[in-house]
């Protein structure tokens, strides 16, 4: 059997850009060894989840590692809060949340991340005010804070059981039946958490909204008095005053083993962000630690490459997720997204490409959605897709992108159909 290496590019697709002459980032990056990849293998379409749905990572990447989302999917909270290894029993409620900045009001939102500068330090001190400083009524509650500006929140209620079945504080998101997804358009105000349509009046979903309005107000007023703010703003940096709230869930997901859905095959995952390390733990695949990130792509990448190539010895298949490309998105930031691209290409896939026997792998490149610049958020646009090496016939495919990608022999697919392709084209 070939080995497989699963490659997650996150936000990479995007839309024409015309301050690049009409091109994507992507199309107007220089990446000849992904351009190489192509023209040796395959390529095609995908929709992450569904052709109507601008999917978060989570369901993403349940999808894209070939479970039906729809079917074991319980929110993005619970699987970020369990990656950090908070305990989280039925009728808890647990949320992804950001640290945000807010207008005077307290409700008008100056930025949703606060400019991306707020340091782990920062952070920590300021998750540590909140748990220490923050009472609710007839709940008890654990924050904590994961990657920059991001953290998880987990809410207990003493009376009840809570539901998970609640609208998002943060407005970028909104619920769409069971899945969180990005909204194109959207006003910069604090949204109130009230039950979802369909479960008005449930107990436990009007407690869990209540809860989780009286966290967030409480929580505003202990960070707008907090020395960290206090010296961010003394520094001319924004005050990470508001925490923004979405994904609610209430329940773990129970998904069935990878290796039992993919004869016994063994999965290692190499990833950055807490929701693909709670996924990739919750369906079985082994967790391969990577050093952090020493914020300099010529650096890093080669050191991943190095830690992949070392671990697909006692793996079957390897899958790894790289961020780069969706944060540049998010800011609209085409060129940064571009310059990221071309590292990704000149640092990650020339060592890769260098560093294993083509006939004897088989590469998958594709992205878990589109972030694109011209809206700063994620799109339901389909991602491009390859699938080389193993001694795949290619089917000439000149280059990678989202334009040639549309004329590959793959045609359209949709996100949970890939993982099983490449098992069936590693055992062939």
């Amino acid at each position: 059997m070939k080995k497989i290496i699963y490659i997650i590019l996150d936000g990479l697709a995007d839309s024409p850009i015309d301050e690049l002459e009409g091109k994507t980032p992507l199309e107007a990056a220089s990446t000849p060894k992904m351009d190489r990849l192509a023209g040796m293998g395959k390529t095609g379409l995908v929709y992450p989840v569904a052709k109507d749905i601008a999917p978060e990572s989570d369901v993403a990447v349940i999808s894209l590692l070939g479970y039906e989302a729809k079917k074991y999917y319980t929110g993005r909270g619970p699987l970020e809060a369990f990656a950090e290894g908070l305990n989280i029993v039925e009728g808890n409620l647990a949320l992804r949340v950001n640290f945000a900045t807010s207008e005077a009001d307290g409700q008008s939102i100056k930025d949703r991340r606060v400019g991306r500068n707020l340091t782990t330090e920062e952070a920590c001190a300021l998750a540590k005010e909140i748990n220490s400083k923050v009472t609710l009524s007839g709940a008890t509650f654990e924050f904590k804070n994961t990657v920059g500006h991001r953290g998880v929140l987990v809410i207990r209620g003493i009376r009840a059981r809570l539901s998970g079945w609640i609208t998002n504080t943060d407005p970028a998101y909104k619920r769409k039946d069971l899945f969180s997804v990005a909204s194109e358009e959207f006003r910069n105000f604090l949204e109130e958490a009230k039950p979802i349509v369909g479960y008005e009046e449930s107990t436990a979903a009007k407690e869990a909204a209540l809860l989780l309005n009286e966290f967030t107000q409480k929580s505003h007023k202990v960070l707008d008095e907090s020395a960290v703010n206090k010296k961010r703003l003394s520094e001319n940096k924004l005050p990470a005053n508001l925490i923004l709230s979405r994904d609610a869930g209430d329940s773990l997901p129970i998904f069935p083993p990878i290796g039992g859905l993919y004869n016994n095959i063994k999965f290692g995952c190499f990833v950055q962000m807490p929701v693909e390390r709670g996924i990739a733990l919750l369906t079985g695949m082994e967790i391969i630690e990577v050093p952090s990130s020493s914020g300099h792509l010529d650096v890093d990448y080669p050191v991943w490459v190095k830690v992949a190539l070392d671990s697909i010895k006692k793996f079957d298949g390897i899958y790894i997720h790289i961020k780069g490309p969706d944060e540049p998105g998010h800011d609209g930031d085409f060129i940064t997204k571009k310059k990221i691209i071309e590292a990704i290409d000149e640092f990650f896939f020339s060592n890769l490409i260098a560093g294993i026997d083509l006939n004897s792998h088989i590469i998958c490149v594709t992205s878990d959605h589109c972030t694109a610049c011209n809206i700063k958020a994620h799109s339901s646009l389909p991602v491009p897709l390859l699938i080389s090496g193993g001694g795949i016939r290619p089917d000439g495919t000149l280059s990678f992108s989202e334009k040639t990608a549309r004329l590959g022999s793959l045609g359209e697919l949709k996100g949970r159909e890939i993982l099983p392709l490449l098992v069936k084209l590693a055992q062939e």
